[in-house]
């Protein structure tokens, strides 16, 4: 299609959500960029080598997109991976790991264009939540953890960056079908009679089956695109079955008890 001037940054453009947005995207006449670790291209796209977890490669990226297109129009910031373990296993250094990426990788990319977008008087910034974010899950907990955090932060910044014609939307997800499982990171393993050996097994079972189960990565571009395109973005949409979603209505309604009752067996425990 011919492109519309539009400049949208995705980051994770590698695979799984980024990937599928940044396809989408080039496919509606978007200019795209996608930021990976790995530089990352594809037909209808140019990849950026980008780590979101380096000060300098964030500011020298969008550094180098500035030089190139002029102008950011919309930021999907869809870089992120899990580790599945109970809390009390799981290394203080790989937990750090995981938030480095999952959050404050959000914030430097966040930092990086806002500036630009404020020049602009206008822009769109999707972050890529999860129903993790606003539903604990077991034996998920520093995913979880972080994505609960970027929830906070968007909240709070649509305040800040409101009256300069700029919107964040949180984008929540489901379990859906990605290579987010083969790549996700385990915690050391438990010592022999490990207490919690059963219930994480079981839990971590469930999970990657909904997960191998789940909708295609498009299905969140779509829902992506949409927002970016909208006069009106919302502040948060979720995507992905019912089933799970519905989960988001129970936790604000149900008492606390009954609530977490129900979501027991959902969750695998």
């Amino acid at each position: 299609m011919e492109e519309t001037g539009r400049v949208a940054v995705v980051t994770g453009a590698s695979a799984g959500i980024g990937r599928a947005c940044a396809d989408r995207l080039a496919a509606a006449g978007w200019t795209v960029v996608g930021a990976s670790r790995r530089g990352t291209a594809a037909a209808g796209w140019t990849g950026l080598v980008m780590d979101v977890d380096d000060d300098t490669a964030v500011r020298d990226g969008f550094a180098q997109v500035l030089a190139e297109h002029g102008r950011i129009d919309a930021l999907v910031a869809a870089a992120g991976w899990g580790v599945a373990g109970a809390v009390e296993h799981t290394p203080l250094d790989q937990a750090r790991k995981l938030v480095e990426t999952n959050f404050w990788g959000c914030v430097r990319v966040v930092q990086a264009v806002l500036p630009q977008m404020r020049a602009q008087g206008s822009g769109k910034i999707v972050l890529i939540s999860s129903l993790g974010g606003v539903i604990g899950i077991p034996f998920q907990a520093f995913y979880s953890a972080s994505k609960f955090a970027l929830e906070g932060l968007a909240e709070s910044m649509a305040y800040e960056v409101a009256p300069f014609g700029i919107s964040v939307t949180l984008v929540q997800p489901g379990n859906f079908a990605t290579d987010f499982t083969a790549s996700r990171q385990y915690a050391m393993a438990a010592a022999p009679g490990d207490p919690y050996a059963d219930a994480e097994s079981k839990a971590l079972a469930a999970m990657e089956r909904d997960e191998r189960n789940g909708p295609p990565a498009g299905d969140v571009a779509a829902v992506v695109q949409r927002v970016i395109e909208a006069r009106r973005p919302p502040r948060r949409v979720s995507v992905g079955r019912a089933t799970e979603r519905v989960g988001l209505i129970a936790k604000r309604l149900l008492p606390f008890r009954l609530f977490e009752a129900g979501a027991k067996s959902s969750l695998g425990v």
